[in-house]
């Protein structure tokens, strides 16, 4: 009988020697029991409590080439640690005329095989949600110490040896300066702009975004809070900022997030953030007023001029403003229309939390919670014919 092995590690406590455990526990048995192992599929540092897993879903779908007649696995908690997930897969190979085989449990293939799987599959899955109510405790007993849990702990803070935060000294004057940037007027574009000439990373390593800038600049941590699914813990985090200049830049940040959209008119600058100046390279900000007759005027001005430390004369904003219009217009090819297009997409998809992948999530958890549901119907042997078929169409809405 031809049959491939599937392998895999969860990222907990385990590294690439559990693999080359499996694999020779895997083909010790395949030799001994005269099975010609004809193929590999390996997941490495994935949990085995869904089937999102690429090796996983390959091999599912290479059943259909029918090019084997069983899938090999050191336990059975390798092929899947919940029921559901394991059934719905097993069934999809079966139909395929392929059956998991489990190298190190002795399950005969007869009705008291259906018996035993069925208990060591309730095993797996049971240890499965042991761990990680283990793992929650563990965090929870963490957060009442206010101790790292291993995420991210932001710019301006490091974590010791002993799981506790500290300031870095280096990032936390970057921290300051953005929010004293922003509380003395600066735009958040203008303080990205500058961020990332300077080569100033995020905590990630990566460059300043609207939403990396705007997380920074609500994160309560900065005055001394620890956070934990929700709970603020007051004095549970050294302090790199004062109340007053934090809640200062709230204020601002709710002030702008309410005002009105800008109206296409006389109003708006479309130049703000993209016009320097040609004599000092300072950023050319946009003015306006009205004048004693009443007539409203409106132009662009160096921001060192404003402060006579450059001799740059005012510019008027139409002139000024027809005149990049009108260059912009002659370079917009159509080449370069879809240059831009795929470059704002790709801006786009750089911003994992908008809204449409919020609301997606969302859908997913609640599409979750009714499969849930269903199986443990299911379970209680209720209109199974139904369910099942319910079932299929959330897995596919999923």
């Amino acid at each position: 009988m031809n049959v491939v092995i599937y392998a895999r590690f969860s990222n907990h406590s385990q590294t690439e020697q559990s693999i080359e455990g499996q694999l020779k526990v895997c083909y010790e048995y395949a030799e001994s029991n005269h099975y010609t192992v004809v193929g590999e599929y390996i997941d490495r540092a994935i949990s085995g409590t869904t089937d999102n897993r690429a090796e996983f879903q390959r091999m599912i779908s290479d059943s259909d080439k029918h090019t084997f007649e069983g899938v090999l696995v050191y336990q059975l908690d390798r092929f899947a640690r919940n029921r559901y997930d394991s059934a719905i897969n097993k069934a999809k190979l079966k139909k395929n005329g392929v059956r998991v085989l489990s190298a190190k449990e002795n399950i005969a293939n007869d009705a008291s095989g259906i018996l035993v799987e069925g208990v060591l599959e309730s095993m797996a899955e049971y240890y499965s949600v042991e761990l990680s109510q283990k793992i929650h405790r563990g965090m929870a007993i963490n957060a009442e110490k206010c101790l790292s849990n291993g995420s991210n702990p932001g710019l301006g803070f490091k974590v010791d040896a002993e799981r506790r935060f500290y300031v870095d000294e280096e990032e936390a004057a970057v921290v300051r300066e953005i929010y004293e940037r922003y509380a003395s007027g600066e735009t958040k574009a203008e303080i990205i702009r500058d961020l990332k000439r300077r080569r100033v990373k995020t905590s990630l390593g990566k460059e300043f975004s609207l939403n990396s800038l705007s997380h920074l600049l609500s994160n309560k941590r900065y005055i001394g809070v620890y956070l934990y699914k929700g709970k603020e813990t007051p004095g549970g985090m050294p302090r790199i900022l004062d109340d007053d200049l934090f809640y200062r830049v709230q204020s601002m940040m709710n002030k702008n997030k309410n005002a009105p959209a800008r109206t296409h008119g006389e109003g708006e600058y479309l130049l703000t953030t993209k016009l320097f100046c040609g004599h000092c390279k300072e950023m050319m900000v946009g003015y306006g007023g009205t004048s004693k007759t009443g007539r409203q005027y409106h132009y662009y001005m160096c921001k060192k001029a404003r402060k006579k430390k450059c001799d740059k004369k005012i510019i008027g904003k139409q002139y000024i403003e027809d005149r990049v219009v009108s260059e912009c217009l002659k370079m917009l090819t159509d080449d370069k229309i879809r240059y831009i297009a795929k470059r704002v997409a790709e801006e786009c998809n750089k911003s994992p939390d908008n809204i449409s992948v919020r609301e997606i999530k969302k859908a997913i958890k609640e599409v979750d919670a009714a499969i849930e549901n269903l199986w443990k119907g299911i379970e209680q042997g209720q209109s199974v014919d139904m369910l099942t078929e319910r079932l299929h169409k959330r897995q596919a809405e999923k």
